[in-house]
C-alpha cells in the first residue's frame, strides 16, 4: 500500500496534469530560497564582521589569508543554513498548493470518487501555520541530534518520518473528513502513516529533489488516504457480514 501509493505520486510528479503545480511550487520555492541566501549573507554581515573586527584589530592589513580561511567556513557555514531552510520553506509552499495538488490527483487517478472539498481559509492559513512550525521544531532538533554520534542520520529520518507523514496524511484527509475523524484514522493506522512519513523524509534528503517534497508527499498521501479509506470500508459492509451469517 505505501510503496503502491509512492510509486503512483513519484509517477505523477512531471505528468502534464502536474506541470501547472510543478511550475508554480518549484519557482516560487527557489525564489524563496534565494531571498532566504540573501538574508542569511546580510545576517552574517551584520553580526559577524563586527566581531571579527573587534577580536583581530587590523585584520585586512595583516592577516589576508586568514580573511580567506572565514570567507570558506562563513560560505559552508550559509550553505549548511540553506540546506536546513530547505525543509521550512517547501513546507510554507505547500501550504499555497496543497488543495491544487490533491485536486489533480483525485481528478486525474480517482475520476469516477467524488473529490474532496478544499479547506476554508482561515483552517487553511492556520494549517499551513502549523506544519511550517512542526518542520522547524522537527529540523531543529535533528540539528542538535547530529552532533550525538551514532543517532543523527536516524534522528533525521524518524523526526521527519513522524512529522511529515502526521501532517501530510491528516491534510489530505481532512479534504473528506472532519478534523476530529481525519486525526483518529491517522491514529488508527499510526505505523502505516510513519512508514509512509519515511519514505517521504528519504526524498527530503536527496538534494535537488528535496524542491519537489510538497508535489510528492501530497500527493502520497492522497494515495494512501484512497487506500485506507477502501480498507476501511471493505470489511466492515453489513451487507457482507450478513451474507456471511446466511
Amino acid at each position: 500500500m505505501i510503496f503502491d501509493a509512492a510509486r503512483a505520486a513519484a509517477g505523477r510528479l512531471f505528468s502534464p496534469e502536474f506541470r501547472a503545480v510543478f511550475l508554480k511550487t518549484l519557482g516560487i520555492t527557489l525564489l524563496a530560497l534565494v531571498a532566504s541566501w540573501f538574508g542569511l549573507y546580510k545576517l552574517f554581515d551584520a553580526l559577524a564582521l563586527p566581531w571579527i573586527d573587534a577580536l583581530l584589530p587590523g585584520f585586512p592589513a595583516w592577516a589576508g589569508w586568514l580573511g580567506l580561511i572565514a570567507a570558506i567556513f562563513a560560505g559552508v557555514g550559509l550553505a549548511l543554513g540553506l540546506a536546513l531552510l530547505i525543509a521550512p520553506v517547501t513546507a510554507l509552499v505547500a501550504g499555497l498548493f496543497l488543495d491544487d495538488i490533491a485536486e489533480v490527483v483525485e481528478r486525474t487517478d480517482y475520476p469516477a470518487d467524488p473529490p474532496g472539498r478544499a479547506l476554508p481559509i482561515v483552517p487553511a492559513i492556520v494549517m499551513t501555520l502549523k506544519f511550517l512550525g512542526v518542520v522547524i521544531v522537527a529540523n531543529i532538533l535533528a540539528l542538535f541530534l547530529l552532533l550525538v554520534p551514532g543517532i543523527n542520520i536516524g534522528a533525521f529520518f524518524l523526526i521527519n518520518g513522524y512529522l511529515l507523514g502526521r501532517e501530510f496524511f491528516e491534510f489530505a484527509a481532512m479534504r473528506f473528513r472532519p478534523e476530529a475523524e481525519a486525526k483518529a484514522l491517522r491514529r488508527k493506522y499510526a505505523g502505516t502513516v510513519f512508514m509512509a512519513g519515511l519514505v517521504i523524509a528519504a526524498f527530503l534528503a536527496v538534494p535537488l529533489l528535496n524542491l519537489l517534497t510538497p508535489l510528492f508527499a501530497a500527493a502520497m498521501m492522497v494515495h494512501l488516504h484512497k487506500a485506507v479509506s477502501a480498507r476501511e470500508l471493505s470489511p466492515a459492509r453489513p451487507e457482507r457480514v450478513a451474507a456471511r451469517a446466511g
